[in-house]
């Protein structure tokens, strides 16, 4: 399932690779991919395979689940879908609690002591879907787990949701891709290294212009 996920994605163009010109993230971190699921939602084939691939994630990984959750804004269709599919009721998390009205952070009905799993587009260093989950158990709810796009496999966002006690599952991962991407010609062979390199230590930018 990893590399027909990660096929589909690179069909749509929903990850680009630049390891000569890296990307900047929000985080300041330079990285020579760009990983936008949001692509998924425009084009049918791709967004059957991945919300059928949610769904069977979440049915052979967290049985128990009782509604799911999507992060916001990009986890919120994909938790839609999937919830159609699997017959679940859906809600998503705010970033923050709404400054009018009810003043809700939670949308949708959860109750005290609901099994939810979360749906995550794409994880990185897992600090904004912890902080999902954390909101989720500060309203009740038992956090059986995440199903996520895609994951980088950056060492600080594994640690950080072993110290959480959050289990992720992902349709995709790096690794995937970058062997997808090698073997279709998208990226060169050699390039898997580079890539692999800012995976493991993302601070250590000798990958970047043809250092190997």
């Amino acid at each position: 399932m990893k590399k027909e996920i990660a096929r589909g994605l690179l069909s749509i163009g929903a990850v680009f690779f630049r390891p000569n010109e890296p990307f900047i993230w929000a985080s300041g971190i330079k990285s020579p991919v760009y990983c936008d699921n949001r692509l998924i939602l425009t084009a049918p084939k791709v967004r059957n395979t991945v919300e059928k691939a949610i769904a069977i994630t979440v049915q052979e990984n967290y049985p128990d689940c009782e509604v799911l959750m999507g992060t916001s804004t990009a986890g919120i269709a994909h938790a839609a879908i999937a919830g159609h599919i699997l017959g679940l009721p859906m809600g998503y998390v705010r970033s923050g609690a709404k400054d009018h009205g009810r003043q809700n952070r939670i949308e949708g009905k959860l109750e005290k002591g609901q099994k939810v799993v979360i749906i995550e587009d794409l994880i990185s260093t897992a600090g904004s879907v912890l902080e999902v989950a954390d909101a989720l158990r500060e309203a009740g709810a038992e956090v059986l787990g995440i199903v996520s796009i895609f994951t980088y496999g950056m060492k600080k966002g594994l640690e950080r949701l072993e110290n959480a006690g959050v289990k992720n599952i992902s349709l995709t991962n790096f690794d995937a891709v970058a062997e997808v991407a090698a073997e279709e010609g998208y990226i060169a062979p050699d390039d898997i290294k580079r890539l692999i390199a800012f995976r493991d230590n993302p601070s250590d930018e000798s990958w970047i212009g043809g250092a190997k």
